[in-house]
């Protein structure tokens, strides 16, 4: 997989704000994805070095269109752990 299909998109929440103020940030990432893959990823497109990387699947949910419930899709969620001093610009002022 190519350094830049590994990530999807980054995660704006009220929550991911105040874990950016730790250093952890949250990345929607591919679903075949692994740790090394995503490490090697962040440190790539933001230049940063990264301390550690944690990877949960987010469920899809029941959700009803009309009078019929269809599941939405299944996803992968990345808490990605920068070292000390560094952080991405990216997410400033959002």
């Amino acid at each position: 997989m190519h350094v830049y299909e590994v990530l999807r998109r980054p995660l704006v929440t009220e929550k991911s704000a105040l874990l950016r103020e730790q250093g952890k940030y949250a990345f929607e990432v591919a679903g075949k994805a692994t740790k090394p893959q995503i490490k090697e990823a962040v440190e790539t497109a933001f230049k940063v070095k990264v301390a550690g990387v944690n990877v949960m699947t987010v469920p899809g949910k029941m959700k009803r269109l009309g009078r019929r419930q269809v599941m939405t899709a299944s996803w992968k969620k990345a808490m990605v752990t920068l070292e000390p001093g560094h952080k991405i610009e990216f997410f400033e002022g959002v």
